[in-house]
């Protein structure tokens, strides 16, 4: 067991971000279940083979792990990351950023697998958090390799490309994944054939990355931009969905300034004027996890 004092990190927060699909509470006694927060309660963690039960008490977080897994899980969660600077760096003068980003303070942005975040995010489309994660773990379940952790329980990991270069289009139908099914066989393909390097990818920047990313088949601007933030880490993405472009509107159209500026390009001018900080996907995680957690609930 691993203890140690975060400031700027919430388990629930993260766990509920919309970022990750496989960090999902523990019922008492028994497996991770299909609720999205507890109270000092553990929380799994799988991340491509690697297992993981974290709980918090205030600011000090309990890593349920081997001595061995500590720096990996030191940078999934982005640790040697300054969120405080971050914050500080908000302008007093936007005081709706500036209240989402205190009510989500304890967000980060984890550093997960790129491969895992291409499929994930395809699948996302569409579809709540809670279904995204039952897509996941389904696929996980049928294709990924089967372990057993360090406390005895059973998971299965993220399957790698290799493992899915077989599977049949039908076979994906078979996963309740809907249009998606075409999707994630064809980029399956393409990583099977080396259409897709992944190695090649890691190199790019973010304009890169959106580029090559939004070359394949059932990956648009949205989910390469969620691809680039929480596969990629590059930071500077700004994911933009219907809610988001709502959201923009309400709190940043200026119909003075921006009457001239097309529609099509309308968000993307906004969330220039205003996000382009180089962290701008901290700042949309703030947003999301305001509207979803704080907003609607006090409406």
């Amino acid at each position: 067991m691993i203890k140690k004092q975060i400031d700027y990190f919430n388990v629930s927060q993260i766990a509920g971000s919309g970022q990750c699909f496989r960090m999902v509470p523990e019922e008492p006694g028994g497996p991770a279940g299909p609720r999205t927060e507890t109270e000092g309660g553990w929380y799994r963690v799988i991340s491509g083979e690697h297992f993981l039960r974290i709980r918090q008490e205030n600011d000090i977080i309990e890593f349920d792990c081997p001595e061995a897994e500590s720096g990996f899980w030191q940078r999934y969660f982005d640790l040697d990351t300054d969120y405080g600077a971050v914050i500080r760096g908000i302008p007093e003068k936007d005081r709706y950023l500036t209240e989402a980003a205190r009510a989500g303070q304890g967000i980060r942005i984890l550093r997960q697998d790129a491969w895992e975040m291409i499929l994930s995010f395809i699948i996302s489309q569409q579809k709540t958090i809670p279904m995204i994660q039952a897509a996941v773990e389904a696929l996980s379940k049928a294709y990924g390799t089967r372990r057993t952790a360090a406390d005895g329980q059973v998971y299965h990991s993220f399957p790698r490309p290799e493992q899915l270069s077989g599977v049949s289009l039908e076979d994906f139908k078979n996963l309740k994944l809907g249009y998606r099914a075409k999707y994630i066989h064809a980029i399956c393909q393409d990583a099977a054939s080396g259409a897709l390097d992944l190695d090649h990818l890691a190199a790019l920047d973010y304009a890169g990355a959106m580029e090559y990313l939004t070359g394949f088949y059932g990956i648009g601007t949205k989910v390469a931009n969620c691809i680039c933030l929480f596969g990629l880490h590059h930071i500077e993405a700004f994911p933009v969905d219907t809610w988001i472009q709502k959201i923009l509107m309400r709190e940043y159209y200026d119909g003075h300034k921006y009457r001239k500026i097309p529609r099509s390009r309308l968000c993307e001018t906004m969330v220039r004027d205003h996000f382009d900080t180089g962290c701008g996907g901290i700042l949309q995680q703030y947003i999301f996890n305001y509207e979803r957690n704080v907003r609607s609930r006090r409406d």
